[in-house]
């Protein structure tokens, strides 16, 4: 198969977690991929007996600059001369009671997770839209709609981000042919997912009980997830490529993946349709009374 009939993808944050396992899945369906991390090294010993006649590894850290970022790109961009399927995938997860992270924590959670996904997006852009085609995946979380559960609030919110920037995305990009898909899992069995410890940069002391509890629960689920995630990236490249189980199936903006997450999204729905309910005879009665 010639790479003019493959799909190019651009994947970051392909070191663990679900970008390796996606790397491999797009590989076994005949793909090309430019698989990118901070550590080039890391990544070698990730992929060492891997199809590199149709792997390119390359270093990007999408915390750097904007034209660091776009510069990387361009060197995506010219192993074999397009990108056909971008996957924003590379973050991580700040635990950090807000009082205690401040504004700090959360410029260092964004920069990484909400700005590193524009910075890249942005770079791919000009290329996708000269072509009229082309693919923006956006790894968002289960979490934007649990933004409730502390010490994970900063995280929540970098994810809530990147919907609604998906969302615009979507708008913008559909008049020049080109997809978005904001794909939101549950809780699936990754490599040190949560392995970060709280960031504290005004500890406050009344929070300690409430802050070790909210560890101790993420330290309790590490390894123990039950969400496999290669069959979540087996179902991510059918849903690019419409084949398999998505075959036939509409396109969907938002993909949210496993049964949990399924139960988070629909009792966040709901709480918020039953409040919609019970205030919308006041809350809409807000208009100018007529003028005679």
């Amino acid at each position: 198969m010639g790479v003019i009939h493959q799909k190019i993808w651009l994947i970051t944050g392909t070191s663990s977690g679900f970008g390796k396992r996606l790397v491999l899945s797009v590989l076994a369906r005949g793909d090309c991929v430019i698989a990118t991390a901070r550590n080039l090294e890391k990544l070698r010993a990730t992929f060492p007996a891997a199809e590199r006649s149709r792997l390119h590894l390359l270093q990007l850290d999408v915390s750097d600059t904007a034209e660091v970022v776009q510069q990387r790109v361009k060197e995506a961009q010219s192993v074999w001369g397009r990108i056909d399927v971008v996957v924003n995938n590379a973050g991580y997860g700040v635990k950090a009671v807000l009082e205690e992270g401040g504004s700090l924590a959360a410029l260092t959670q964004f920069q990484t997770n909400v700005f590193g996904v524009l910075n890249v997006t942005n770079a791919v852009l000009p290329h996708m839209r000269e072509r009229r085609s082309g693919t923006v995946v956006i790894i968002g979380s289960r979490s934007a709609w649990r933004p409730e559960v502390s010490p994970a609030g900063l995280y929540a919110a970098s994810k809530a981000a990147v919907h609604a920037i998906g969302d615009t995305y979507a708008s913008e990009l559909r008049p020049f042919g080109i997809r978005v898909l904001v794909v939101a899992p549950g809780a699936f069995r990754t490599e040190g997912v949560h392995a970060y410890p709280a960031t504290i940069h005004h500890h406050v002391p009344a929070y300690d009980a409430a802050r070790d509890a909210g560890m101790a629960r993420f330290t309790a689920l590490a390894g123990h997830e039950k969400g496999d995630p290669a069959k979540a990236m087996e179902l991510l490249v059918d849903v690019v490529k419409g084949e398999g189980r998505a075959a036939g199936r509409e396109w969907p903006l938002l993909l949210v993946l496993g049964r949990d997450a399924y139960v988070d999204v629909r009792a966040k729905c709901n709480r918020l349709l039953k409040t919609m309910d019970a205030w919308e005879d006041v809350a809409t009665d807000l208009e100018f009374d007529c003028e005679l």
